[in-house]
């Protein structure tokens, strides 16, 4: 066999070692000294072992807290703490009462680790009761499978840095959820948990990274071997090839190993036997082929232009979008929306869907080529807005997401678009080196679209033709999955929602089966011609003990998301016994490992939180916090000096964060649904993800000082406004398309901190019976009443206090 090992190309050249406040000592000054990935690829599927090596460099004893990331996809099966001669093995427990069996262990002095998932993609370990000078080892041990891109190549990703996120929202008080650099708010109640504090820019290496990957295409024929980061080749065995990542790599970007393989047979069943033999886990795989018959399309491309987008992202940003617009047809209609605190359109197109003719697809273009990146993140308005447009379901409805995915609201974003998603497919495509994957494909998965991930420029065009079939007429839909001879576990197929089929685009869905291993599975839809179509596929035993472990990881994702969405039902229960039952860690679990030996006299630990890599290519980004009281103002600001507001002191250990909260003594955390909107989470008494249980939370502040924000983004739309043509269609465009949707989460915001929202709520009513085809006196009525109602909240009318601060 022989296999050519590629390089991907660099999109930025790496920092220099040194920099502002690169200091060091003899012992170090961070507890994190390594990490050691060495994953096994078999076929299609991983298993990886992670090593993390903790040391302690101070002469008291030592807590520390990293925030780390993991793949989305991969199930975490095992955890093992080493230190001295001890070798202690993790239990997966009910998150609340493994909390506290760690408190408990810290607090009589024995060394103890935790595991949390705090998102897909992102864990908090904390490890205590570390004895000066000694040295802690954690491994996890993780499956993982290895996606289809295409029918001739799949990909293994690994993600080494969690970016900074944008947190919207209001500050809340009490205790914090985490020990994290940003303030939980009532729109990410978890932010203190996700946030870890940013090295300054040139600091010297802080963590040995070691990356190890052995290659067997177990039969598969593999032709090539692309890489995002430096490799050597370090052996051949027969089939099994051996890569080693080069010294002196940071943990500042996303491993990307890309296997692309020669045309082969791709539809396949697998059934996996359990050792028991009363059940086991099937895997199903379907390559389409042939072409679909195109039909009229409703389009919506929404592009992230925010301050984190800086550089090559929003170039390739650009490129993706104008690439995607020069698709269009003239029987398609589309709508182009950029956004960060506010969204723009294209000169002349309006708020609306128009049609895909020359002069509209130029006037996108000319509109995307002068995006720069600024502001903050805000998405959920212009998801919204998209789901508005796409309203038509005589026609193929698409919304498609560009963006790197870095902001920390996402269940409340899913939550909310989960009921206006129905019938439309949504496609998400991330562009960065430390990409967002877990959300953007929580969302594709939603939607029943794909998720796409570019991590340069040069892989663009090559990501492009793949977005290219997946925004195209698909090949059949309403897809069913049908038994024959086969005892499906009710309950159990994963993904519950399944996608449509595209030409190329292989799908792959797996589940539970009772019984003897033997029979086939069909999956059944409707063709683009109206037609009945089918693929049936009889299944064949094989030994991948992997499968397990990652179906009941895809099928625990499939359940957190119906819980976030508001379909609690009894799925609390159905995701801690499912956790439980196949041992893979989920965000109502964690792995705990206590020694039973006691190290210390049961002082206080001195507490550490791990800071970690600015990623790759973000030197020059605006800061993903959010301001807490204008987000609808916040512009692009210097990097550097975010980072150092962010980053520990260098030359010395981080300050002491604050100390994690002490597990409740009642029901353990659980996770909460976020709202349709952006309000703090209704309580559910005491549960939410990574929140101790207790009385719920209120906004920080008098009302007042959240008003400043809401105040601020009614500014700039009063101030749009004011600038529209006087024309009925104009006017008409802009109060449904721009001002209601803006209304619609204004109100639902200033709703959960208890504010008077009448004025403001009776103005979005009406504009909720306002028709489209309204006469030319209604509309302009209705426009004089909202400059009217827009200038009264912002107090540009009158010297008069505005009306929410006047008594009764």
């Amino acid at each position: 066999m022989t296999v050519r090992i590629l390089p991907l190309p660099e999109t930025v050249p790496p920092a220099p070692d040194h920099g502002l406040g690169a200091l060091s000592t003899d012992k170090g000054n961070l507890p994190l000294d390594s990490v050691d990935v060495h994953a096994s690829i078999t076929g299609l599927a991983a298993g990886i072992e992670v090593v993390q090596g903790f040391r302690n460099p101070f002469d008291v004893p030592l807590e520390a807290t990293y925030v780390f990331p993991l793949p989305d996809r991969a199930a975490v099966t095992a955890l093992r703490m080493e230190a001295a001669d001890r070798v202690i093995e993790g239990k997966l427990k009910e998150r609340g009462q493994a909390r506290q069996d760690y408190d408990t262990a810290i607090a009589a002095g024995q060394r103890a680790a935790i595991a949390e998932e705090d998102r897909p993609d992102v864990f908090t370990m904390r490890v205590g009761n570390i004895l000066p000078g000694e040295r802690v080892t954690i491994r996890l041990s993780l499956d993982q499978p290895l996606p289809h891109e295409s029918a001739s190549s799949a990909t293994f990703r690994f993600p080494l840095v969690v970016a900074p996120r944008y947190i919207p929202g209001a500050p809340l008080d009490g205790e914090r959820a985490g020990s994290g650099a940003a303030d939980d708010t009532d729109a990410v109640p978890d932010a203190s948990r996700i946030s870890p504090p940013v090295l300054l820019p040139g600091f010297p290496n802080p963590v040995r990274l070691s990356l190890t990957v052995d290659i067997d295409p177990a039969g598969l024929p593999l032709t090539q071997i692309r890489s995002a980061l430096h490799v050597v080749l370090e052996g051949i065995d027969g089939e099994r090839t051996t890569l080693r990542l080069q010294p002196g790599e940071r943990l500042d970007r996303d491993f990307v190993l890309r296997l692309d393989f020669a045309p082969h047979e791709s539809a396949a069943l697998s059934l996996i036997p359990d050792e028991s033999g009363e059940e086991g886990t099937f895997s199903l795989t379907v390559l389409p082929s042939g072409e679909a018959k195109p039909r009229p399309r409703d389009v919506v491309l929404v592009l992230d232009r925010s301050g984190s987008m800086h550089g090559w992202k929003m170039v390739a940003a650009r490129r993706a979008a104008a690439r995607i617009v020069d698709t269009f047809r003239a029987e398609d209609r589309f709508a182009v929306l950029s956004f960060d605190s506010v969204i723009e359109r294209p000169r002349d197109l309006g708020s609306r869907l128009v049609d895909g003719t020359d002069r509209n697809r130029f006037r996108a273009v000319e509109h995307l080529s002068a995006l720069t990146a600024r502001g903050g993140t805000e998405m959920l308005a212009p998801l919204d807005e998209g789901c508005r447009l796409l309203a038509d379901p005589a026609r193929d409805r698409v919304l498609v997401l560009i963006t790197d995915g870095q902001v920390g609201n996402e269940d409340q974003l899913l939550a909310h678009l989960e009921p206006k998603l129905r019938g439309v497919r949504v496609h998400t495509v991330g562009i960065d080196q430390a990409v967002n994957a877990g959300f953007l494909n929580r969302l594709a998965a939603i939607g029943r679209g794909r998720c796409e991930l570019v991590e340069s420029e040069d892989r663009l065009d090559e990501a492009m033709e793949h977005i290219h079939h997946r925004i195209a007429a698909p090949l059949a839909t309403d897809l069913e999955l049908h038994a024959d001879g086969l005892e499906i576990v009710p309950g159990t197929v994963a993904p519950t929602r399944l996608s449509a089929l595209f030409p190329g685009v292989p799908l792959q869905i797996a589940g539970r089966f009772r019984g003897a291993p033997s029979g086939a599975l069909s999956v059944r839809g409707t063709a683009s011609d109206g037609t009945p179509w089918e693929q049936h596929t009889t299944g064949t035993v094989t030994q991948n003990p992997a499968a397990r472990s990652i179906w009941a990881r895809a099928h625990l994702r499939d359940l957190e998301d119906r819980y976030t969405v508001g379909d609690p039902g009894d799925l609390e229960e159905r995701i801690i016994s499912t956790s439980l039952q196949f041992g893979v860690l989920c965000r109502f679990t964690a792995f705990v490992a206590v020694d039973s030996r006691v190290a210390t006299e049961g002082e206080a630990p001195h507490q550490v939180v791990q800071p970690v890599e600015m990623p790759r290519g973000w030197a020059g980004a605006a800061p993903t916090a959010a301001p807490q009281r204008a987000p609808a103002a916040f512009a692009a600001m210097d990097m550097d000096m975010e980072m150092e507001r962010s980053a520990p002191p260098v030359g010395a250990a981080p300050r002491p964060p604050a100390p994690m909260p002490a597990a409740p003594s009642g029901p353990p955390p659980m996770p909460q649904a976020a709202p349709p909107g952006y309000g703090a989470p209704p309580p559910a008494p005491g549960r939410s993800f990574g929140r101790p249980a207790g009385p719920a939370r209120r906004a920080a502040g008098s009302p007042p000082s959240h008003l400043a924000g809401f105040q601020q983004e009614l500014a700039n739309v009063l101030g749009r406004l004011r600038q529209v043509p006087d024309t009925r269609e104009e006017r008409v465009q802009h109060l449904l398309g721009e001002l209601l949707p803006i209304l619609e989460s204004i109100v639902q915001r200033m709703q959960t901190l208890s504010l008077d929202t009448k004025p403001l709520a009776d103005l979005r009513d009406d504009l909720h019976r306002l028709r489209p085809t309204a006469d030319q006196p209604t509309v302009n009525d209705q426009w004089t009443r909202a400059l009217q109602v827009l200038a009264d909240f912002t107090g540009e009318s009158s010297p008069r206090r505005p009306f929410w601060k006047r008594p009764g």
